[in-house]
């Protein structure tokens, strides 16, 4: 009964109020951190309700942000119950603490108001989510990239800074052309060349998954056969 009444009231979305009530679902997700003590908890026991349809991705989005407010509740508890007897120790202890809640707080005020730009984690989520519900293997692929090999590759490229800021300003032009062409596509369509139009021009692989999606498949089901064909051969 509670998942059907938060299902049709509490966690629908409303356009009409949907800005109000987002900084409501904030506050209400910094508190309910605060409690837990784990944003991660806390984001862990409500993605399965996304999933399930309980509460909507627009309703999540404000909700963790909230959380990684109240996360910072427990580094600042542990600053001031810090026992150390210097003064200077305590209050470099103090500032960490504080920094870390003005981050995430200045970074929810910096993009969270603006509703455009409310829009692009949202969308990048939607996206994301819909290539892993198509390609499982991509999940695998997107968290080893973003968490391992990008780090390492900056770790790498930090040793060298001319050659850090050469390659982020190249990954940004990139990022910018790619961006301007996907909105030229989508409203001014008709004004552009006609290998533009559709990216024609480029290589299947750079414009699709389905590529490595075949080549996966084919390797995993290759190998799953042997192994069909081995445990039938030992029945046997």
């Amino acid at each position: 009964a509670w998942l059907k009444l938060s299902k049709t009231t509490l966690f629908r979305s409303s356009s009409s109020v949907w800005v109000v009530d987002g900084y409501c679902f904030i506050l209400v997700g910094a508190g309910m951190t605060v409690l837990v003590q784990s944003s991660s908890v806390f984001t862990s026991t409500l993605t399965p309700l996304v999933g399930m349809g309980v509460i909507s991705i627009d309703r999540m989005f404000p909700l963790t942000l909230g959380s990684n407010i109240g996360t910072t509740a427990t580094a600042l508890l542990a600053a001031l119950a810090t026992s150390s007897d210097d003064i200077k120790k305590r209050r470099n202890t103090i500032k960490v603490a504080i920094c870390h809640l003005l981050f995430n707080t200045f970074g929810i005020l910096i993009f969270y108001p603006i509703p455009y730009i409310r829009r692009i984690p949202l969308n990048l989520a939607k996206k994301l989510g819909n290539t892993i519900a198509t390609y499982r293997w991509f999940a695998v692929v997107y968290l080893g990239t973003m968490f391992v090999i990008l780090p390492l590759v900056l770790i790498a490229l930090s040793f060298s800074l001319p050659l850090l800021y050469t390659t982020i300003t190249i990954t940004i032009l990139i990022g910018c052309l790619v961006t301007v062409l996907n909105l030229l596509q989508k409203h001014a369509n008709d004004k552009l060349p006609e290998k533009l139009k559709n990216m024609g021009f480029s290589s299947p692989s750079l414009r699709s998954l389905q590529p490595y999606d075949s080549v996966i498949t084919n390797i995993f089901y290759l190998k799953r056969k042997e192994k069909d064909d081995e445990s039938s051969q030992k029945r046997k």
